[in-house]
């Protein structure tokens, strides 16, 4: 009987005892398997086979882990049993952090995250504890599947500390930890505003700040800063003197002071507490508001002259404002005494206007401010001016047309700026000649000078009092005829940084009228460009296409008869190329888009176009592709053409169409005649108002019936003249028996002022048009017989309707014949003389026509 568990387990390190348990009697003799090898306890001391029968292994490894064969043997029996004992060996959890500590941001909404890596057999599981409280997931915790990885959400300073990973399996459990360092940006807690006095003994201000590590405070004010330990005294903001201990910086903790001792107005103003650490920055501002009594500022004299306003400006510095009263001699300003005086107030100054009238108004003026911290007065001296004195002239340097005067400003300037310069110049013994020159221009220039010439010069200033003395008289002489001085050169950038625009300033002309200027430039490393010539009277040059971020020297040369002058020279360097930025796409539609909308547009325009021509006038795309393809015009083609037919007799009645007739024969080998014959005359069609008696009989004669004739039509209008246009009917018919009346309405009657009809038959030939376009009418019982040979419409003339036909040259039955109508009518219309006696031949009828023409004849000829 066996007791022998399978599997049994073992921790790793563990002295393992594997039970196998056997009753028997005789005891039987156990032997132990691994791996299919007895175990031989000699050899391997970490091996024992204890007095029971069970395996000992000291010290078990992983490597013992597997299947036991547990044997039972009793000789004296013959007997074996043995039994399989499986052999699990854990492994206790093996932990390693990932980081000992990790830093951390608070306050920002930053995350941390901690993780350690666990191994060990089985899989050991893995958990989190912060101040022996298990972590789980949620708002502020968040753990990964098998949770080796923890993150801490919006980290705070309260989540500093240290956190436990614990490793867990069957063998046991192992724990290690993570720092988690929080750090806090600095943030100034406590800072308030300040108000003191002028000449107060100090005032203290006080700034707070919070952070880890802790923060380092300083201060400043304007551009000055100070720190803890240094003291300076309240002078220039830039200059640290002495040191006096007005002002004293002491931190501690997170607490720092400014003292400001003996309180001056100036300490007034906007005060910068900021709070450093290593992981940020705060800064924040606070007012320190000084009361203190006026003070006048500002120049105390002012000069004018009578007539002329002068200001007196009162600058005046108070907290809080001051009102501000001037006064004359102790009365106040203005009065009823004083009339020529004005006073303009605004925040920080007020100004008195005097336009002295007499030499009283002259003398002082008495600014006085008062405000709640006291009263603060000034005397302002208002001070005749007068005229500057002479300037000096140290210096004249000639050319040849010009000179150049060089001198010292007046020792007095009369108390008022000075606006000119009046320069005279003269041949000796002869008058002044004389220009006032500005100020502003610096330098002054005496042109249009004789060359090889003597000259006196002289100066005088002049300011808003008036003209100074002139100064002693100055003599020079100029240079003869030479060649022009260098131009002076300036330039500008153009709008692109490639292009230059040089200017350059007249200088002497040497005596001789400068004819041209010559310019040339060149590249620092490359060759010069070739010489540009530019007129007399040219001020500039552009250069365009010059390379980017390069320098170039620029040549002008001014020429004159005598030779060209020294160059004008000037280095630039143009501008870094700029880079192209990709343009944003436009939020609307693309140059693509536009253009095939416009072509699309422009289509269904065409489209429109044509179709309305295929209604209108007949003509167009639709109308070619309905007579080529469908062998019909389109819709309301013979109505439209009619009513244009009538439309154009009706228009000129002066130009009545003439039928001229005329036969053709084509030429068949059997035929009598030989060749075609030539039309023979022309005959009018009727008078004004033609009797409607024989109008049915002149078109059935034009038109025969539909039900025995096939007819093929088709267009050709020759337009030679206004008058005169050709058709050509050409008409294939068998020997007709009925011919059905047709109505003689204008609207239903084809016209033509010139028509060729050509005859040929072929039998059994369903129609392809019916020209009559008119309903049948039951046929009489007396048919009209074919005509054989010309007919003519009838015509009317005084005494009543007269049917005429002229005749013509017929040829023999079978043949082919032609009538050709053309001409315009004079006195009355023509008749149209057509031929039916043909026999029928095996061919299509062609007629050949211009619809609107045909129905006016026959309009007319049904009349």
């Amino acid at each position: 009987m066996y007791s022998a568990p399978s599997p049994q387990e073992f921790s790793e390190g563990d002295d393992a005892d594997i039970i196998c348990d056997v009753v028997s009697s005789p005891p039987p003799a156990i032997i132990w398997k691994h791996k299919g090898s007895k175990i031989q306890v000699a050899k391997d001391v970490r091996f024992r086979i204890m007095g029971n029968g069970h395996l000992q292994i000291r010290g078990i490894k992983k490597t013992d882990e597997g299947m036991y064969n547990c044997e039972a043997r009793v000789m004296a029996r013959g007997e074996i049993d043995f039994r399989m004992i499986k052999v699990v060996v854990n492994v206790l959890p093996t932990i390693r952090a990932r980081q000992s500590e990790v830093n951390a941001t608070a306050d920002v909404g930053n995350s941390a995250l901690l993780a350690c890596d666990a191994d060990g057999f089985p899989e050991p599981t893995v958990t989190w504890a912060h101040n022996n409280i298990v972590l789980e997931t949620g708002d502020k915790y968040s753990l990964n599947e098998d949770g080796s990885e923890l993150v801490i959400k919006d980290v705070k300073k309260v989540d500093e500390g240290d956190y436990t990973c614990i490793a867990k399996n069957k063998a046991g459990e192992k724990a290690e930890e993570v720092s988690l360092n929080v750090f806090v940006q600095p943030k100034i807690t406590y800072l308030n505003n300040q108000t003191a006095s002028e000449f107060d003994e100090k005032v203290i201000l006080t700034c707070e700040a919070s952070g880890d590590p802790t923060p380092d405070i300083s201060w400043s004010f304007e551009n000055r800063v100070f720190t803890e330990g240094q003291q300076a005294s309240w002078t220039r903001p830039d200059k640290y003197e002495s040191l006096d201990r007005n002002i004293v910086v002491r931190s501690h903790a997170r607490v720092s002071s400014l003292t400001l001792k003996n309180v001056q107005f100036t300490y007034a103003g906007q005060y910068l507490c900021t709070a450093n650490n290593s992981i940020g920055q705060d800064n924040q501002q606070m007012y320190l508001e000084v009361r203190y009594a006026p003070k006048i500022l500002g120049p105390v004299t002012a000069y004018t002259w009578e007539g002329n306003p002068a200001n007196i400006s009162c600058e005046v510095e108070a907290h809080p404002g001051a009102s501000v009263v001037w006064f004359r001699d102790g009365l106040q300003l203005p009065s009823a005494n004083v009339t020529n005086t004005k006073i303009y107030n605004t925040p920080t100054i007020s100004y008195l206007e005097i336009t002295p009238e007499s030499q009283n108004d002259f003398g002082s003026y008495n600014c006085t401010a008062t405000n709640v911290m006291g009263t603060e007065s000034k005397e302002f001296l208002l001070i005749q001016a007068e005229v500057p004195s002479s300037p000096e002239i140290q210096q004249v340097e000639p050319f040849s047309s010009t000179a150049v005067v060089e001198f010292e400003e007046p020792d007095s300037m009369g108390g008022v700026p000075i606006i000119k310069y009046r320069v005279e110049w003269r041949l000796p013994g002869q008058a002044w000649n004389g220009r006032v020159y500005d100020a502003e221009e610096g330098e002054i220039t005496i042109v249009d000078l004789k060359p090889e010439t003597t000259y006196e010069v002289r100066m005088s200033a002049i300011n808003g009092k008036g003209e100074g003395e002139r100064s002693p008289a100055s003599t020079f002489k100029t240079e003869p005829v030479r060649e022009p001085s260098a131009p002076k050169l300036e330039v500008k950038v153009q709008n692109r940084g490639n292009s230059l625009k040089v200017n350059w300033i007249k200088q002497d002309d040497g005596g001789s009228p400068i004819k041209h200027y010559l310019v040339r430039y060149k590249a620092h490393t490359s060759h010069w460009k070739p010489e540009i010539r530019l007129p007399n009277g040219s001020e500039y040059v552009v250069l365009s296409g010059l390379d980017w971020n390069t320098e170039y020297e620029i040549h002008v040369v001014a020429e004159n008869q005598q030779g060209k002058s020294e160059p004008g020279i000037l280095s630039f360097r143009t501008a870094i190329e700029p880079t192209t930025i990709p343009a944003k796409p436009a939020s609307g539609l693309g140059t693509g888009a536009i253009v095939g909308i416009l072509i699309v547009v422009f289509f269904l325009l065409l489209v429109g176009v044509d179709v309305t021509c295929y209604f209108l006038n007949k003509c167009g795309l639709l109308m070619c592709i309905a007579v080529n393809f469908c062998g019909k015009a389109g819709p309301g083609a013979k109505s439209k053409d009619i009513e244009e037919g009538k439309a154009a007799f009706t228009k000129d009645e002066s130009k009545e169409p003439i039928v001229e007739v005329r036969t053709e024969e084509e030429h068949i080998p059997n035929q009598e005649g030989g060749g075609p014959t030539e039309p023979n005359e022309t005959t009018p069609l009727t008078e004004p108002e033609p009797a409607a008696a024989d109008t049915t009989s002149t078109v059935v004669n034009l038109l025969p019936s539909t039900a025995t004739n096939s007819v093929t039509e088709s267009f050709s209008t020759a337009h030679s003249s206004p008058a005169s246009e050709s058709t050509m009917l050409t008409t294939s018919a068998s020997s007709p028996t009925k011919v059905a009346p047709a109505k003689s309405s204008p609207q239903n009657s084809p016209v033509a002022q010139s028509s060729s009809v050509k005859a040929n038959t072929q039998p059994d030939v369903g129609p392809l048009v019916d020209l009559s376009d008119t309903p049948k009418v039951p046929h009489s019982s007396n048919p009209i017989p074919p005509v054989s040979g010309p007919v003519s419409l009838p015509s009317a003339n005084a005494d009543g309707l007269q049917s005429q036909c002229d005749p013509v040259k017929a040829p023999d039955s079978t043949q082919n014949k032609d009538l050709q109508v053309d001409g315009p009518a004079k006195d009355a219309p023509n008749a149209l003389c057509t031929d039916s006696t043909t026999p029928a031949q095996n061919e299509y009828e062609h007629f050949h026509f211009h619809i609107p023409q045909l129905v006016t004849s026959i309009l007319v000829a049904s009349q």
